[in-house]
């Protein structure tokens, strides 16, 4: 491919949305068959390989797998990608330049700016001459570099590795996004954790403690279930669990504030089997009925209950959690929702599970409640069924 056909192409793919590119992919049976359609869909296949490996940032694994790709968009002979410490990939003819690639680089690397250069290679068969090297750039900073290596140096050459460079940082850009996403997510669990863990603990142990000389039995099975619950709760591994493993940590925790309030702590769980397998993310129900207990029940006198359902609504599941509780003022709720009003651990935990459903799935999956004072409270969950990532 003439490294001209692929600067106009990977120019517009920039800007690109995925949706649009596989649109293009999937109708490629209706392109015509003229050469620059041909020359066009070639290109546009050819950066959907190399996109995947990118989006996990510049690693050596990344830059080696997208590597072909990238040296067949810019149609040279050779390519070489760096990070800012090191060579990552050498991939084409003449890898006894390998060596000298991220020395070619340090220019680059330094000042952010294009370098043209001339080889000396003593070896007459070798089609490496001269290099183009490009800065790879994430926010502004120069964080590695791309090498076209060929016979000659021409200005379209030229012009396809900044191109291609730019393409590049577009996706070592959502890379960056994507890992950015994740560390908040990540923190978000870390806070669930943190403010699940002080009270519940507390009342936990002071209520084991208590059946200790009068029931040792009971005391040792809520122990049991208490150390269960938190293996579960303070896990390290995995954003998504299954719908039947965070309806079991809820039980066991049930099991224990039952043990605490006693006959005045009601609970009815209707659950449809087809929906147990179903991918939700780590923490997603736990904090609504906490919520519901905390905030919904204790300050209620006499008999609470909470009721949790999970239904099967085609390509969705539906999960409601409701409590006959006190209740909560709905403009109230609204700053809670809206991250206004974080004074109470009730709150912050609600309104964090509606950020984290919304990051993985959509504004659409929000949270759905519906309250008011002295009227009960009930949270509705709607989770796709396909795993977790995966967009149909």
């Amino acid at each position: 491919m003439e490294p001209v056909v692929t600067v106009l192409v990977v120019a517009v793919l920039v800007a690109v949305p995925a949706v649009v590119l596989w649109r293009v992919l999937r109708g490629r049976r209706d392109l015509g068959s003229s050469p620059a359609e041909r020359a066009t869909f070639e290109t546009l296949h050819t950066a959907s390989l190399a996109a995947p490996p990118l989006r996990a940032g510049l690693t050596q694994a990344g830059a080696l797998k997208a590597s072909r790709h990238l040296r067949e968009l810019l149609g040279s002979p050779a390519i070489a990608i760096t990070n800012g410490e090191e060579l990552l990939v050498y991939d084409g003819v003449g890898d006894h330049h390998a060596a000298e690639a991220f020395e070619h680089a340090a220019e680059t690397l330094k000042d952010g700016r294009t370098q043209v250069l001339a080889l000396d290679c003593l070896r007459p068969e070798c089609p490496i001459r001269h290099a183009v090297v490009v800065p790879l750039t994430t926010d502004d900073r120069v964080v590695g570099s791309l090498a076209a290596y060929g016979d000659h140096a021409s200005a379209g050459l030229v012009r396809a590795a900044q191109e291609v460079a730019r393409w590049v940082d577009s996706q070592l850009e959502l890379a960056e996004l994507d890992r950015s996403r994740t560390m908040l997510m990540e923190a978000e669990v870390r806070a669930l954790r943190a403010q699940i863990s002080p009270h519940f603990i507390y009342n936990s142990l002071t209520t084991i403690a208590s059946f200790v000389r009068t029931d040792p039995e009971r005391a040792r099975e809520l122990l049991l279930e208490f150390a269960d619950f938190t293996r579960y709760s303070f896990r390290r591994h995995g954003d998504f669990t299954t719908l039947a493993e965070e309806l079991r940590s809820i039980d066991r925790y049930l099991t224990l504030e039952r043990a605490r309030f006693g006959d005045q702590l009601q609970v009815t769980l209707r659950i449809a089997p087809e929906v147990l397998p179903v991918a939700v993310p780590f923490l997603c129900l736990q904090p609504l009925v906490e919520n519901a207990v905390r905030h919904g029940l204790e300050a209620k006198p006499g008999v609470g209950r909470i009721t949790i359902v999970a239904e099967d609504a085609g390509a969705e599941c539906v999960i409601t959690v409701e409590d006959d509780g006190v209740g909560m003022d709905p403009d109230r709720l609204r700053r809670v929702l809206a991250g206004e009003d974080r004074s109470g651990a009730g709150g912050i935990g609600v309104a964090n599970v509606d950020e984290r459903l919304r990051q993985v799935y959509g504004d659409e999956y929000g949270l759905v409640v519906e309250t008011g004072e002295g009227a009960g409270t009930k949270v509705a969950v709607r989770v796709p069924k396909y795993h977790p990532g995966v967009r149909t």
